[in-house]
């Protein structure tokens, strides 16, 4: 029996784990942390797996998980000491065709979404992800029109960030 719900654990977890991955980029700032991070999530939805009871769909339920397993490490990780990453050297050779603005772009808004709040920055993944407000709610446990709402305050935000 157990080595049943490992293999569908494991069949799940390798079918959604760009779920988790998402969400490790958007809570952490380097490599180091985000491995760190992912495995915390998997530690997290293997121990609550037997609990799934299929309610909802396996990427929803995963979505509530990791979400707030991330916020509940980015809480615990404020109240610590305040470090300051030094951000490594990187050596690369651009050919004259490449056109990096799309890959700058994306950094900025990687770089303003990681100014928002914890709850901010996981109503903006799921809204990114192309969930509806109603997955949005259900996920995050609040009211559709309070998810709308809330994201409307968020573009606002993000707007006065990237356009200051």
């Amino acid at each position: 029996m157990k080595s049943e719900l490992e293999h569908q654990f494991v069949q799940q977890l390798e079918k959604n784990q760009n779920i988790v991955h998402k969400i490790c980029r958007i809570y952490t700032h380097d490599e180091h942390s985000h491995k760190d991070l992912f495995q915390e999530i998997t530690i997290q939805l293997w121990k609550a797996y037997p609990k799934f009871r299929g309610d909802a769909k396996f990427s929803t339920w995963m979505y509530r998980v990791a979400l707030n397993t991330a916020i509940t490490l980015y809480r615990k990780k404020k109240r610590g000491p305040h470090t300051t990453d030094i951000d490594p050297i990187a050596y690369r050779i651009k050919a004259d065709h490449y056109d990096d603005t799309e890959e700058l772009q994306l950094k900025l808004i990687y770089e303003a979404i990681k100014q928002l709040n914890d709850i901010e920055k996981a109503l903006v993944f799921l809204y990114l992800e192309d969930k509806n407000y109603a997955e949005i709610s259900d996920t995050l446990g609040i009211s559709e029109v309070n998810a709308r709402v809330k994201m409307n305050r968020i573009k606002t935000k993000l707007r006065a960030i990237l356009n200051p």
